[in-house]
């Protein structure tokens, strides 16, 4: 029971993703990816849940986004 609530705990932490750089020249996987993040446009932001899709996605296009933690 224990690890249920920590792992729910855990899932409530979001990010937030800014959009720095174009996809323009890095491949149509890296767009889509942008896509996927809810990005697309630069200085968009999104807030996303921290799970391990969401940091391996950002971690493909960490050179075109920009990545803070929500506080609070």
């Amino acid at each position: 029971m224990a690890k249920a609530q920590a792992k729910k705990a855990a899932s409530s932490k979001t990010l937030i993703v800014t959009q720095i750089a174009g996809s323009t020249g890095n491949g149509p996987k890296m767009h889509e990816t942008l896509i996927g993040l809810g990005l697309g446009r630069i200085r968009k932001s999104r807030e996303v849940p921290d799970t391990p899709a969401t940091r391996g996605m950002i971690t493909r296009v960490r050179h075109l986004v920009h990545v803070e933690e929500k506080k609070g």
